[in-house]
């Protein structure tokens, strides 16, 4: 069993991910790059090393059920247990997205990865948080999954473009977190959303107002909450989100 914190982030090659590796690394953690690409997984994980993170490569694709159990096999012939998952991986679908236009595969094809994916890993990797002694899971939702939020005044509407896959599928992941908050309200394992706000990557064209280093931060506070901390909760930097 390693003495080191253990976490996972998926989707961690770049972006977000990649400073929530970074993050999590400068706590003194080890952290594994879950990502399907090798080559950016590689190079990921050799930055990070270079820079200082015991960071290891996990071959991951959310989307497949005997990625996720590999991976669960891995990290557990590593460290024997998982301390946090940090369940980042997602798609945007491409846009437009008007619900009136959308071809319904999109929405198939988005749900899979970012609610399904989710689940997938979440159950593959939860034997090991099982073994942690603060079990913590951090799921990156958006504040764009906001009924409150996408439902306000136009000048209280916050949630960007019309997008009927990408938003509806925090939404749907919000309520997944809730879930799985409730069936584990009797164990020590902590579960929330977090909001990185609206950051320049790929997902979005680089259009974003803040880095993804700033974008990290929830994941960072989620991931170390104390025992006693919140859980079934969704937060962005400035506090609770409304559902």
């Amino acid at each position: 069993m390693s003495e080191r914190t253990i976490a996972l982030v998926t989707g961690a090659n770049k972006g977000i991910g990649y400073e929530i590796a970074v993050g999590l690394g400068a706590l003194g953690w080890s952290v594994g790059v879950g990502a399907r690409d090798d080559e950016r997984r590689a190079g990921a994980v050799e930055r990070l090393r270079a820079g200082g993170v015991d960071a290891f490569g996990v071959p991951l694709d959310v989307t497949d059920d005997a990625s996720a159990t590999a991976a669960a096999r891995l990290i557990e012939g590593k460290a024997g247990r998982l301390d946090v998952l940090v369940n980042n991986a997602a798609i945007t679908g491409g846009m437009p997205q008007e619900p009136t236009r959308v071809d319904p595969a999109t929405i198939r094809t988005v749900v899979e990865t970012n609610v399904i994916g989710v689940i997938r890993v979440t159950n593959a990797m939860l034997p090991l948080l099982r073994r942690s002694a603060s079990p913590r899971i951090v799921n990156m939702s958006s504040s764009v999954g906001s009924l409150a939020r996408q439902s306000g005044t136009a000048a209280e509407r916050t949630t960007g473009l019309v997008a009927v896959a990408y938003a509806p599928s925090k939404t749907f992941l919000n309520a997944v977190t809730l879930q799985y908050a409730l069936e584990l309200s009797d164990t020590n394992i902590l579960i929330n959303a977090g909001c990185p706000g609206y950051v320049a990557t790929d997902l979005n064209g680089f259009r974003g107002v803040r880095t993804p280093e700033q974008g990290a931060a929830i994941a960072i506070k989620l991931a170390t909450l104390p025992d006693d901390g919140p859980t079934g909760k969704f937060f962005e930097d400035a506090g609770v989100v409304p559902w």
